[in-house]
């Protein structure tokens, strides 16, 4: 008996695909939202479109779960958001029949909302928001560096953009959590560890930034409201981490001179002082009170002088609260100790007031507010960018920004013979890639790492002026080879002494095998040699069946990972040849 195909009636319940995906449109509809609107709830709640196997209304859709629908169809912030927009009707009525008085009132009530319960569902754990804070740092510098425009980008959105930047900023250079630095053509790439995550992100130069028509600024604005709120609740459970107060009070003088930074390292001495001094206010019953731990703060902060450069070391030793540092920490403390850098007018400030006291330096710059004047005389470094017209100081030297940069790469302060002021500088290696991987170490990245060494092994018979000079490493080069030489010849002494050893003890030595018998065993040896089989096609036959016998999609993945390989070598190879041909050039000029 052949059973009947069934057929499911009109209106009943769908399986499969159709019932757990539905199309955008559907989505907006079960939600009686509009599309803007609905955009903003998926980027508030963390919703995206997914990719069914199977699309039951076509390839030209966008689909999302039914089930984020219904968690989106739950959440209270829709409710408000739809009594947002009825409120905004009365507005636009009231200014269509020109009550200015009645839609000044209505705009003075209108109802705002906070993200802070979307954010604990979102990330449950404080390490969770830490693994996600990458795009939201970039997007906030990205803000903080963009010109406010009429009624695409508010003045105040991009204060606050820059306010907590600075704030995040001023964290990392006072605990030292910076690890590397790299500047590129898209900009100042950072990143910092902090309780044990990676934290890379991406802050623009300070450039004046044009702003074209084809980006649609209003998706932009939506995800920045999340990260705002989200930085503000990082920001502030970091600060409470090392007890110090958020939100920072600022000295309002150095917010008029653009020295935020200076006046928020201020602000984390003022604290750690006030800790210090007096460790059981936090512990009084009154202590909770705003007005009066604002006004103390605010008033040690004052105290302190307006041209203290201690202000800008970091740390100060002993304060309770703060977790114990690792040996990168320490590492990064000590790298520009008791070293004082003054910065030009030509130079990037913002990215060197952040970077130089993040590795335990002090700081100043050409202008107002600066802690101490470019004729300090105990100054070591000053930053330059541009040829030097004036004399210069004895007992100073004159480098340009990159030298910052590379030393930080490269956990060593490096030589400054190539980075003098007119100097051609040596090429920016990223830190980001590990050039053996790649398959290509450039020789600057060889040289770095051969002033490592010399510092971790010093060589003997070898000074601290033959170790920073670059031209003397061939001769090193040559010494480590001959003292490797020297450890192989002793090895096959040893050989031969222990040989000798045995045959005193009673061994024949090889001289009394017969000729007969020698000639029989290079025969043998002959033999066995043709005899064996080659290893190199026996490998190839062992792949090549092994490919016959996984499946298709693996083999695809096998494929394109020998092409990935061979793309590198090819690539590699290209840089070579350049080098080579760039070697020749110069050769037939300097000849």
């Amino acid at each position: 008996m052949v059973k009947k195909k069934h057929y499911r009636p009109a209106g009943k319940k769908k399986e499969g695909n159709a019932a757990r995906f539905v199309t955008r449109s559907q989505a907006v509809k079960q939600l009686q939202v509009n599309l803007p609107l609905f955009r903003k709830l998926c980027i508030l709640k963390g919703i995206f479109p997914r990719e069914p196997k199977k699309k039951v209304k076509g390839n030209h859709h966008t689909y999302y779960h039914l089930k984020d629908v219904s968690f989106i169809q739950h959440e209270p912030l829709l409710g408000k958001m739809r009594d947002i927009r009825a409120y905004e009707k009365k507005v636009k009525k009231a200014e269509a029949k020109k009550n200015r008085d009645r839609a000044i009132i209505l705009r003075q009530r209108r109802s705002t909302y906070k993200l802070d319960k979307v954010i604990l569902q979102r990330y449950p754990k404080f390490i969770d928001a830490l693994r996600d804070l990458d795009d939201c740092l970039t997007m906030v510098h990205l803000f903080a560096a963009l010109p406010a425009i009429e009624d695409r980008i508010d003045v105040k959105r991009i204060h606050n953009c820059r306010r907590m930047s600075h704030e995040w900023q001023a964290f990392i250079s006072r605990t030292h959590k910076l690890r590397k630095v790299f500047v590129s053509v898209k900009g100042i790439y950072y990143q910092a560890e902090v309780k044990g995550q990676l934290i890379t992100w991406l802050t623009p130069h300070p450039l004046q930034q044009v702003l074209t028509d084809d980006v649609d600024f209003n998706i932009m604005l939506n995800f920045l409201e999340f990260y705002e709120a989200l930085l503000a609740f990082v920001n502030c459970h970091l600060y409470r981490s090392i007890n110090v107060k958020y939100p920072p009070i600022l000295d309002p003088r150095l917010e008029a001179f653009a020295a935020e930074l200076y006046a928020l390292s201020r602000y984390f001495d003022a604290s750690s002082r006030s800790s210090v001094l007096d460790p059981q206010v936090s512990s009084l019953p009154g202590s909770s009170k705003v007005d009066e731990s604002e006004l103390r703060l605010a008033q040690l902060q004052y105290q302190l002088p307006a041209n203290e450069p201690g202000a800008l070391m970091g740390l100060v030793e002993n304060v309770p609260g703060e977790d114990e540092e690792d040996n990168d920490t320490m590492m990064c403390k000590e790298l520009f100790k008791d070293m004082k850098f003054f910065l030009n007018r030509e130079v990037n400030r913002e990215s060197l007031l952040f970077v130089i006291p993040a590795f335990g330096g002090i700081v100043s710059w050409k202008g107002d507010g600066a802690p101490f004047e470019e004729d300090d005389n105990s100054i070591t470094h000053q930053i330059v960018d541009r040829p030097l017209q004036h004399e210069l100081c004895e007992g100073r030297k004159y480098v340009q920004p990159q030298w910052v940069y590379d030393c930080v790469n490269a956990k060593k302060i490096l030589p400054t013979r190539d980075y003098l002021a007119g100097r051609e500088l040596p090429p920016h290696l990223s830190p980001f890639v590990d050039p053996k991987e790649e398959g290509y170490v450039p020789d600057y990245a060889l040289k770095i790492e051969q002033w490592k060494a010399s510092e971790i092994l010093p060589l003997p018979d070898v000074g601290k002026e033959d170790l920073e000079d670059p031209q003397n490493f061939a001769d090193l080069e040559k010494a480590k080879e001959a003292a490797k030489n020297d450890k192989k010849l002793k090895a096959l002494q040893k050989e031969y002494f222990d040989g000798l050893k045995v045959e005193l003890n009673g061994v024949p030595p090889s001289s009394s095998i017969s000729k007969t018998d020698n000639q029989i065993s290079a025969k043998a040896t002959e033999d066995r040699e043709e005899s064996d089989p080659d290893y190199e096609q026996i490998a190839k036959d062992k792949e090549e069946l092994e490919l016959l016998t996984i499946s298709k999609k693996k083999r695809g993945l096998y494929e394109a990972m020998k092409k990935g390989k061979k793309r590198k070598h090819d690539n590699v190879e290209v840089i070579k040849e350049r080098k080579r041909k760039l070697k020749e050039s110069q050769k037939s000029r300097d000849g």
